[in-house]
């Protein structure tokens, strides 16, 4: 569905400090004329005023399909094109980083949430005004885009994982991780199964972000929250009292004891095993859902099972639009990314290539008519972002490698996982 020009040149929508910021940026680049009345969008032939007449965007080969059609309309409302530069995800984040401040950086980036923290800490972004269209997203998305205090991105999709069933060998849910367990050593037994549960993890770190819904069930988040759901990074919690009883879970259930976390097992072999059904339970999230549904398996998506007294409450990730601190259009950047990004139009699109539920409430209602979209969104409902922090960066390796050790019963948890701690403080205070 198109983007009507006459809806273009009559939105209101910009608000008044975001429109005041573009402005000010495309001023600071050497051009542009200030002369626009404040909360009202520009006229697209002044858009392009102070700077050029292409925009570019970073993003990567998946996305950039679903881009094409907003915008081919935002340059035939406007005049501006839109340049979809497709980068290699693994290295853009650091690219970025480097090429912003040089001017040789794009406009706009797409990226996940997790990122904003260190381009904030490097100056790399700025910050957007949604206005009242932020009530038209999740609030989750709102909130993990934010950065001490402040919008950041454009939120377009909001991911998480859950625990796939294979129904052929287990029929119903189970609330609690004993009884899948339970549930999937009965398949084992029965010669259904090979797996009684899989998960992949990695040959250095282990898995974390996948574990984690079961380490927060026990009590044991990585920070403390603030009221506003913000990250208080002067707080680790992961040093708290059921640290250790996590730890001894993690042994429990590895390669020394139940085996049903293996550590010979990767990403890439769980999913093949799962997919030749060889379990009845994936813990995993939306992107491995279509593949499953190809195999043939007859699926169901669970809530997470518990561990402890606690929700077993994964991490979200939001993916969004984010747009350069240094771009030399400003004005126009904002433009696409607060009346063209925040459309339907672009939600479903970005949606229909990516599987994952959309930020955006009225996409999501629509696609939530499919089961799994509706069953991961509900999950993902209960979650908590992952934090964006900078200070997280000096969390994840001795994280996931003590996590690595405690699997494969290669340390005692009641001196691992305070030693852990402590080095991750260390990191912390060293900056």
């Amino acid at each position: 569905m198109k983007v009507q020009t006459t809806r273009l040149l009559n939105r209101r929508t910009l608000a008044t400090a975001a429109l005041s910021v573009a402005m000010l940026a495309v001023t600071a680049c050497g051009g542009g004329s200030t002369d626009t009345a404040a909360g009202e969008s520009a006229a697209p032939t002044d858009l392009a005023e102070g700077g050029s007449t292409t925009l570019t965007m970073w993003v990567d080969a998946e996305r950039a399909p679903a881009l094409e059609q907003i915008a081919a309309d935002f340059k035939e409302d406007t005049g501006i094109s839109i340049d979809l530069a497709v980068k290699d995800f693994a290295a853009v984040r650091d690219d970025f980083i480097t090429q912003v401040p040089t001017g040789n950086g794009p406009d706009l980036i797409v990226g996940p949430h997790d990122w904003i923290g260190t381009f904030v800490e490097n100056g790399v972004v700025a910050p957007i005004e949604l206005g009242d269209k932020a009530g038209e997203f999740q609030e989750s998305a709102i909130q993990a885009m934010s950065y001490e205090g402040s919008l950041y991105g454009v939120p377009y999709a909001v991911e998480n994982i859950a625990l796939l069933r294979n129904t052929d060998m287990v029929s119903e849910a189970s609330e609690t991780f004993d009884q899948v367990i339970e549930k999937g050593q009965a398949a084992v037994d029965a010669g259904e199964a090979e797996f009684p549960f899989l998960v992949g993890l990695d040959p250095k770190q282990a898995d974390p972000y996948h574990m984690y819904p079961f380490q927060t069930s026990m009590g044991v988040p990585v920070f403390a929250q603030n009221e506003d759901g913000s990250y208080d990074p002067s707080k680790l919690m992961l040093g708290e009292p059921n640290g250790v009883e996590f730890a001894k879970k993690l042994v429990e259930w590895g390669d020394t004891g139940s085996g049903v976390l293996n550590s010979n097992i990767t990403g890439d072999i769980a999913k093949e095993k799962f997919l030749a059904g060889e379990s009845p339970y994936y813990l995993t999230g939306p992107w491995n859902v279509p593949a499953a549904q190809e195999a043939g398996i007859n699926l169901a998506i669970d809530p997470l099972p518990t561990v402890g007294d606690e929700p077993a409450q994964p991490f979200i990730g939001v993916n969004g639009f984010f747009i350069s601190s240094q771009s030399s259009n400003a004005l126009a950047a904002n433009e696409f990314a607060v009346n063209y990004l925040t459309s339907e139009e672009a939600q479903d699109a970005m949606f229909s290539v990516g599987g994952r539920p959309p930020a955006l409430t009225a996409s999501f209602d629509k696609a939530a008519s499919d089961p799994v979209v509706a069953a991961f969104g509900e999950i993902g409902a209960n979650g908590v972002p992952m934090p964006a922090v900078p200070e997280m960066q000096a969390v994840w390796a001795d994280w996931g490698a003590t996590e690595l050790a405690l699997i494969k019963g290669a340390v005692k948890p009641e001196e691992a996982w305070p030693a852990m701690v402590k080095n991750i403080e260390q990191k912390i205070a060293a900056g």
